[in-house]
């Protein structure tokens, strides 16, 4: 079985509009809110075997975040140029070409691709993943080669301003 998390990354600043798209950083909500989806994926019990990231600062900040939460380390954080601004097309060759002992993978990236491909996998319509929203799917599958064609299974979807009973 594969699982795939796609996270898109946490909210950004508009602050400075000299910094190029690609250097934008996290603004405070975003700073709080990365954390705290981290800490709703421990309080599943799910903890991916690495996390695949842009290398775009706000997806970065954010996949950085989710690992200090995780307990993951450095290594466990793998940047993907790809992701940064990816279609759809490209989500499935980078998840294509995954390590199969990676069993439990997060990817983090941009809109509108990360919701094109949360849309194409087939298990659920969202009209638009929010910042730091989580959509989560499964495959029967041994090989990350597989996953593009395999019938997958909705796991969750979660999103910061998604209410959680008792919280």
């Amino acid at each position: 079985m594969k699982s795939l998390i796609l996270v898109r990354h946490a909210k950004s600043s508009w602050g400075d509009f000299s910094l190029p798209d690609f250097d934008r950083p996290l603004n405070d909500r975003g700073k709080n809110d990365a954390p705290m989806m981290a800490r709703r994926l421990k309080d599943m019990d799910v903890r991916p075997d690495a996390l695949v990231s842009s290398p775009a600062r706000r997806a970065r900040k954010t996949a950085q975040a989710f690992a200090e939460v995780l307990h993951l380390s450095k290594d466990q954080l793998i940047l993907e140029e790809d992701l940064y601004l990816a279609s759809p097309e490209t989500f499935h060759q980078v998840v294509s070409g995954l390590k199969d002992d990676f069993n439990t993978i997060a990817v983090f990236s941009h809109n509108p691709g990360i919701s094109d491909y949360a849309n194409q996998l087939g298990v659920a319509n969202i009209d638009e993943m929010p910042t730091c929203g989580i959509f989560a799917v499964k495959a029967p599958v041994n090989h990350w080669s597989e996953f593009r064609d395999a019938k997958k299974e909705f796991w969750f979807f979660d999103y910061p301003k998604n209410v959680h009973p008792g919280k």
